[in-house]
């Protein structure tokens, strides 16, 4: 059963009298496991699609189902409970709290979402500290560690919940091309780890290189799949 599938979605915004078309019915699957690049230039509609498939902004027609739910049905405070539960985010700018340590960074999610109890929040916590290569960061506040380790921390966090998707939206674009490629290595380890899909929305070509589907976007339509991508 694919993890991400759209039929016919498209997304419109309406302003004033002006109407955009940011996505023109699309057709794709995403199975389980993946690991994806959305790419094309930029007004493309790859952030608009990463912020629908992650329930913070609802298809206008179409359908669009995450892990068999139809987002398209789930009201905003239901989005909200569901994105928690199976979905982790990645920025390019971190999204760090500058006033919470790294171990604290990591543990927000499960305070906020899914409220773990002490011990098992401890337990995890370190399991992904160890696996991210950042034990020996974890007092440290945001603005004490490099881009690196701060994107580190932002994957970290991501995965903190285990969740079945995790979306990143241009997560290379401010890190050097040696800490690019750590990060991109960092994640498809953490993939192959924990079985966790990756979908990212990028210009970058050390992620595209990476990729094994790429999904082209152009004026918010699908215009091509390489490297084995799904789409009917």
């Amino acid at each position: 059963m694919p993890l991400v599938e759209a039929r016919n979605l498209e997304k419109t915004y309406i302003t004033g009298e002006v109407r955009i078309q940011a996505i023109r019915k699309i057709d794709f699957t995403i199975e389980p496991g993946a690991f994806v690049s959305f790419v094309g230039p930029s007004g493309s509609g790859k952030s608009t699609l990463l912020n629908m498939i992650g329930c913070l902004d609802p298809p206008t027609a179409g359908t669009l189902s995450v892990a068999g739910k139809d987002i398209g049905t789930l009201s905003r405070k239901e989005g909200a409970h569901f994105r928690g539960e199976h979905i982790g985010f990645v920025f390019q700018d971190f999204n760090l709290i500058p006033v919470l340590t790294v171990y604290e960074n990591i543990e927000y999610p499960l305070l906020m979402v899914q409220n773990w109890p002490p011990a098992e929040r401890k337990k995890r916590i370190s399991q992904i500290l160890a696996a991210v290569g950042m034990e020996d960061q974890a007092q440290k506040y945001p603005g004490q560690i490099s881009g690196g380790q701060k994107q580190r921390v932002a994957v970290a966090r991501a995965l903190i919940t285990n969740p079945k998707l995790v979306l990143a939206d241009e997560p290379t674009a401010n890190l050097d091309r040696e800490t690019a490629n750590r990060i991109i290595a960092l994640m498809k380890r953490m993939r192959d780890e924990f079985g966790t899909t990756f979908i990212f929305s990028t210009h970058d070509p050390k992620v595209v290189k990476n990729a094994e589907i790429i999904f082209t976007l152009e004026d918010g339509a699908l215009k091509q799949s390489d490297n084995g991508g799904i789409y009917a």
